[in-house]
């Protein structure tokens, strides 16, 4: 009698790439059943997309001299009298139009915002991880620099960066110079948070069998922290970043609105806030008002965004 023919072995399971796995995780049916989330994310990159395609959006460059027209000043928005086209939201005192500056704008406090967070959590986390895992003289060290940096506010640290800037380069900075200011300014304000909540979750890495048996088998202590330890302790680190965004892109507000941020050339929101304040008394709300709401809803939307995640992130505090 002959054997019948053999049935093929069933193929192995494919393994799932990365956007299926996140598809699929519980911090995105978490979000699929959050509508605050779900609008908070749709609004900030609404803005977020405005911000990068402006020069595509906007009628005009406000940043280009040649492109204003001082006779065009002061002009009200489109919908009321003497309001013109194509200055849909009005124009500001050097004759630009406000629609287009709060676009440019947006791309200059985001930018300033995202690099100041991704400077100070990556100066939190260093100095997390090497706090938590060697402990002793170091961990100590670091934690009591890090007492003495939250008795100062972000703002003044960060007027203070900027007066000993100037005083040694002189007032008169380049623009990118004046960048590079605020990021650090912004940075050195904010790693204490990202220190602090790093090196408790390595406090709790570091006695686990997984880092002892990387010790046995000759692992540096660099290779440990990096490869092994920082990925179990990062989930936190995305929670108060997203909240930290919209903190830095005040504080950048703050700081161009106090005259120690971008200049009038190449203004941020803060800057257009500042200018338009001037007006307000005399009738144009319009130069502050309308870079005022982009500024609050940016940042309402973010700090929405970042309450959900980190409920998502740490359910014990749904």
């Amino acid at each position: 009698m002959s054997a019948g023919p053999a049935t093929a072995p069933p193929a192995p399971a494919q393994p799932m790439g990365w956007l299926a796995r996140a598809l699929d995780s519980d911090v995105w049916a978490s979000f699929k059943s959050s509508k605050v989330a779900m609008a908070a994310a749709f609004v900030t990159l609404l803005l977020l997309v405005a911000a990068l395609f402006a020069p595509l959006i906007a009628p005009q460059d406000p940043f280009d001299p040649a492109q204003l027209e001082l006779l065009n000043s002061r002009l009200p928005p489109i919908w009321l009298a003497d309001g013109q086209w194509p200055f849909v939201l009005g124009t500001d005192d050097q004759g630009r139009d406000i629609l287009s500056a709060i676009l440019y704008g947006l791309r200059v406090s985001l930018a300033v915002g995202l690099l100041g967070v991704v400077f100070a959590a990556a100066l939190g986390i260093m100095a997390g991880l090497i706090a938590g895992y060697f402990g002793g003289t170091i961990d100590a060290l670091i934690m009591r620099i890090a007492d003495v940096q939250l008795t100062f506010p972000a703002i003044l640290i960060a007027l203070l960066v900027d007066g000993m800037v100037k005083s040694v380069m002189g007032a008169q900075l380049s623009i990118y110079v004046i960048l590079a200011v605020l990021v650090f300014s912004i940075g050195l304000s904010f790693w204490v948070q990202y220190a602090r909540t790093v090196r408790g979750s390595v406090l709790v890495e570091r006695g686990k069998d997984y880092v002892h048996a990387g010790r046995l088998i000759g692992l540096s202590s660099r290779t440990i922290m990096v490869r092994h330890v920082l990925p179990n302790v990062i989930g936190p680190v995305f929670a108060i970043a997203t909240i930290n965004v919209a903190l830095a892109v005040i504080t950048e507000a703050t700081l161009s609105f106090l005259g120690s941020g971008m200049p009038d050339t190449q203004p941020s929101l803060g800057t257009l806030i500042r200018i338009g304040n001037r007006y307000l008394f005399s009738g144009e709300w319009w130069i502050a008002a309308f870079p005022g709401a982009t500024l609050v809803i940016l940042v309402l939307a973010i700090n929405l965004l970042g309450d959900w995640l980190r409920d998502a992130l740490n359910p014990r505090l749904q």
